[in-house]
């Protein structure tokens, strides 16, 4: 018995939801904001719609844990700090030195540092907050979850790039793919849903938000995926341009006169969804100007295409496959978007019931019943996944 808490921690960010374990009943989430400059935000939901909410000025992540730490005994969420039996963190990079989640002890935070080129706005942030909770709660186990390392089940056949192999030897130049706790979660709760074995399964999981990548499982491993070396690769996404021509990238900074640093801003920011219909990053306002404004309506088309292009590839490597699982914002809430691509993939015996689709957010099989590949709604809980993982290695 006891509390764990999975905790997200950005530059300027810190982020947690505290579950009662083993129960896994989520007890207490919130957030903290613009760490490091004025008019910091501590927010914290709790009971029964209860909230607590203050604006103070924060100067560091260890501030912003124990103020957090503090309001959490002062709502009486918790009695004492050793109620918290278990801390995991979200990190983004595991590159190839972690296959599966970790304890962490000091060697294991310097190996997430060293990985900080894999994900320089991430992994030094990470490592922040995890030196800061260590500080403040030395004796509690502590488990870092890697996005990537979901992924590292990938054959080189697929994690390569067509690059001189040395770069791979010297650089670690690869595919990493990112969202790897999602697409863990949501494969196990398929499994579940179709009562049957996840090793046995053929599985593509659609995580589709303002990030978005499709994952091939096969033998409950991920096989392929849409994101690259970074997260900036793959389908189409809110405001990241997914694949595109590299020369395309030279021939554009000589023409606007700018540097790398801008150019990979402008793919990561300026791109995608908002940088196409010049509306919104946001599907739903793109989607609601779409029967009037043509780059609206073109940038939803090519949101959807790209998605199909990646779906329908991932079942030509798999050979096949039993189940789509749609997940994330646009993935869970989304229903025309689903019934879009769903309808796209008919071909391959994909076909969902538009009544059943007809919903948000709900754990759901989609499929009408004439369909041969299931299609399944499963709304993601990568914090749950997290704490799952402290249970698992602390003991």
């Amino acid at each position: 018995m006891g509390k764990s808490m999975a905790v997200n921690a950005g530059s300027s960010t810190l982020k947690f939801k505290l579950f009662q374990m083993p129960e896994e009943t989520e007890i207490s989430s919130g957030v903290v904001e613009r760490i490091g400059l004025k008019d910091s935000l501590v927010l914290i939901k709790y009971g029964d719609g209860q909230k607590f909410e203050e604006t103070l000025d924060i100067e560091s992540h260890e501030q912003a844990i124990q103020i957090m730490l503090d309001q959490l005994l002062d709502l009486k969420i918790i009695k004492d700090y050793n109620e918290i039996t278990g801390v995991g963190h979200r990190v983004v990079a595991g590159g190839e030195l972690f296959s599966d989640s970790a304890l962490i002890d000091d060697k294991v935070i310097e190996q997430i540092e060293s990985l900080a080129e894999y994900a320089p706005l991430h992994n030094p942030a990470e490592a922040m907050g995890i030196r800061a909770f260590k500080k403040l709660l030395p004796d509690i186990p502590s488990v870092a979850v890697f996005d990537t390392s979901f992924h590292t089940s990938m054959p080189a056949v697929n994690y390569m790039y067509p690059l001189p192999y040395e770069y791979y030897e010297k650089f670690g130049a690869r595919k990493y793919g990112a969202h790897g706790t999602s697409h863990r979660y949501v494969a196990h709760k398929a499994a579940e849903m179709l009562g049957r074995p996840l090793e046995d399964l053929k599985l593509v999981t659609l995580h589709i938000g303002a990030g978005a990548s499709i994952t091939a499982i096969q033998n409950g491993k991920s096989y392929d995926t849409s994101m690259g070396f970074t997260p900036l690769t793959g389908v189409m996404m809110a405001t990241r341009t997914g694949d595109i021509d590299v020369s395309l990238v030279k021939y554009l900074m000589e023409k606007l006169n700018i540097g790398m640093d801008e150019m990979i801003d402008i793919l990561n920011h300026k791109s995608g969804l908002i940088g196409v219909s010049g509306v919104s990053a946001d599907m739903r306002d793109v989607e609601g100007v779409q029967d009037k404004n043509d780059r609206a309506k073109l940038a939803r088309d090519m949101y959807i295409e790209r998605i199909v292009r990646y779906v329908g590839q991932y079942i030509a490597e798999l050979d096949g496959v039993d189940a789509i699982v749609f997940t994330a914002g646009v993935g869970e809430n989304d229903f025309t978007i689903r019934q879009e691509v769903a309808d796209k993939l008919g071909f391959f015996g994909i076909k969902v019931d538009p009544e059943k689709n007809h919903i948000r957010g709900v754990q759901r099989d989609l499929s009408a019943d004439d369909a041969t590949v299931k299609t399944l709604l499963i709304p993601t809980n990568e914090e749950l996944m997290i704490v799952r993982d402290i249970e698992r290695l602390k003991k």
